[in-house]
């Protein structure tokens, strides 16, 4: 198998034959039997180091490739929806291909916990949108599952190497990184965090052109169409959005190999490539995200998020409050919102079952709006039967609980005794939450925490800042 080049610049292919790169891929694979954890994002460099290995692996003898290939994928539920059809389609025929033709590959999609996705951090914690400075997003919902799949591995094998479709110039941190884990005399780096595994990076000395030209001359072995990939990256003007395992890992930036709701940008310029090449039903999704980008900008977040951070108390800086989560009641608009886009891209996209939120998230997103921000009013069955038409079949409470009515007379007793309302309803919350157990110990401590919050309000807050600030100044 040969690639040839065209270019007189830089090129691997100049120095080394496919068989060579093979060659030193089977090297590493048989020189111990620790199982490989292959990082695979659907792009062009993940495609392109899936690929070598394949075709390297396929030339041992059968008895000599007993050593598994775990070919995983991060889906943080909120991917583009194109790119996920494509990366599902592509693991089914990776798994029928390797079972047919007796390759030692499997794979598996690897997802964050219920309590740590997008919507659920968003819309039910009320995170704001991420953003350069606060980028909550990458940790929970790539970082953590992929490592969690990689810790099981080494729990189950003592060891493991990591595989990434990373080049050398993609990310100064991570070439530095890279260079300083180095293992002597191996071409394999120590992992930045994780105990028991191993880097290993087969396409790091490959310049761009060369992943491309090999992706045109080199067939997938598991049927994909090449040319598709490259459409899908002229398509959405897109780069890549690589397996994130470690802080140095490159962010998306302006990938759309990635997460439709990425705040990060200021503009969504990949999607909107998409939209403009004929994917018109993405258009409710760009409307989204860009009004979720806009509840970062200073002149809203008064509006819309709370004047006290989620610990319960007052931050500034040089005298200016920094704002804390959404409201509650933005909150059930930003679900209201999602809602109404999930039902428009079913009736206009080619999936009428597609899901932007998943039940699991909206019983999460209810269970922390009832424990933890005082939604008595029960809010969630509320805005979907409004929105979606229909009711789910949601968990029912079996202590009982408080609703709207009860709500409704707390709020007029605070009114006329000057307590804050939230105040009292989190002492009752915090007692519910707690009866019956055999143990109550712990409920003096959550108690007094309750009280030591900062229970000013925001007029009051506001008004002592400014007060604050005078002061400094005579």
């Amino acid at each position: 198998m040969t690639v040839a080049t065209n270019d007189d610049s830089y090129s691997i292919f100049n120095n080394r034959t496919i068989g060579e790169i093979h060659q030193g891929i089977q090297d590493v694979y048989l020189s111990d039997a620790r199982p490989w954890v292959v990082g695979y994002s659907g792009g062009k460099d993940s495609t392109t180091a899936l690929q070598l290995i394949w075709y390297a692996l396929e030339e041992l003898p059968p008895d000599q490739r007993q050593k598994p290939v775990y070919v995983i994928t991060s889906d943080t539920l909120v991917e583009t929806p194109v790119i996920v059809d494509y990366i599902t389609s592509t693991l089914e025929k990776i798994e029928r291909t390797a079972k047919q033709t007796g390759m030692p590959f499997q794979t598996d999609m690897v997802r964050p916990k219920t309590d740590e996705t997008f919507w659920v951090n968003l819309i039910g914690k009320g995170y704001g949108a991420p953003y350069n400075k606060f980028r909550w997003c990458t940790d929970r919902m790539k970082i953590q599952p992929a490592n969690r799949f990689i810790l099981d591995r080494v729990a189950e094998h003592g060891e493991v190497v990591l595989i990434l479709g990373v080049r050398k110039g993609e990310s100064t941190t991570r070439d530095q990184v890279l260079s300083l884990h180095q293992i002597n005399g191996s071409q394999l780096s120590r992992h930045t965090s994780l105990p028991n595994a191993f880097v290993y990076t087969p396409i790091v000395n490959f310049g761009l052109n060369d992943v491309w030209v090999y992706l045109f001359q080199v067939p997938s072995p598991w049927g994909n169409d090449n040319k598709t990939l490259f459409a899908m990256y002229r398509n959405a003007n897109a780069g890549e959005c690589p397996l994130v395992v470690d802080e140095t890992t490159p962010s998306c930036g302006n990938s759309r190999f990635g997460c439709w709701t990425c705040t990060v940008v200021s503009k969504d310029r990949s999607m909107e490539a998409m939209i403009d090449n004929g994917e018109d039903w993405m258009m409710p999704l760009l409307e989204f995200r860009d009004f979720l980008a806009s509840t970062q900008e200073p002149e809203h977040k008064a509006k819309w998020r709370e004047h006290r951070r989620r610990g319960g108390f007052v931050s500034d800086r040089n005298g200016q409050l920094i704002r804390g989560p959404y409201r509650l009641e933005f909150c059930k608009k930003l679900l209201g919102m999602l809602l109404e886009t999930q039902q428009k891209v079913r009736t206009e996209g080619p999936d009428p079952e597609i899901e932007l939120i998943t039940l699991p998230e909206l019983e999460e997103i209810r269970k922390i709006w009832r424990t933890e921000r005082q939604d008595w009013e029960d809010s969630v069955p509320q805005v979907y039967r409004e929105v979606v038409g229909e009711d789910l079949d949601w968990i029912e409470d079996d202590l009982g609980s408080f609703n709207a009515s009860d709500k409704a007379i707390l709020e007029k007793l605070c009114d006329d005794a000057q307590i804050p309302v939230t105040l009292v309803s989190k002492l009752l919350d915090t007692e519910r939450q707690f009866y019956g157990m055999s143990r109550r110990a712990a409920i003096y401590d959550r108690i007094n925490a309750i009280l030591h919050e900062d229970w000013r309000s925001e007029e009051t807050v506001l008004a002592d800042l400014e007060t604050d600030a005078e002061n400094a100044n005579t």
